[in-house]
């Protein structure tokens, strides 16, 4: 019952992550919503737009389980694959998975002073390590969304 009640409370302390939140540029839009967070669960999605066409997408979560906090990733709809959460403050959270058989070892989200949102992939490709940043902006109750018509 402990161990529930100290997991909630770290979902609970990380629902700065629910809403929606999008990259845009002229040809390409990112956009990543999240849930509000439940007892045991953040449920996430991500979609990307190039031209007006989605070319990828990856269903997500984050959620409480007995032996600590996962974020579970399933790019193009793949199987899930776990990343443990590391560290947690009140304005960064580090999702490690350093056995993954894919790229991917670190999943990384920062929320900044200044209310954007930054993910961060960290990872080993072909031997070399690489990091891909996200600078998300919220997007405001009724503001353009990726896909919307214009």
């Amino acid at each position: 019952m402990l161990l529930a009640i100290a997991l909630t409370v770290s979902l609970q302390d990380i629902g700065w992550l629910a809403g929606e939140w999008q990259i845009a540029s002229a040809s390409q839009c990112v956009e990543e919503r999240w849930t509000g967070a439940s007892s045991n669960m953040l449920v996430g999605m991500s979609r990307t737009m190039t031209d007006g066409r989605t070319t990828s997408f990856e269903f997500m979560r984050i959620e409480a389980r007995a032996d600590g906090i996962y974020y579970v990733a399933q790019p193009g709809g793949r199987p899930p694959v776990d990343f443990k959460l590391a560290s947690e403050s009140p304005v960064e959270l580090i999702f490690v998975n350093p056995g993954h058989a894919d790229r991917l070892k670190r999943v990384i989200y920062r929320r900044e002073a200044d209310g954007r949102l930054t993910a961060r992939i960290e990872g080993e490709s072909a031997g070399k390590s690489f990091a891909e940043d996200y600078p998300y902006q919220r997007v405001p109750p009724g503001g353009s969304r990726c896909g919307a018509s214009q």
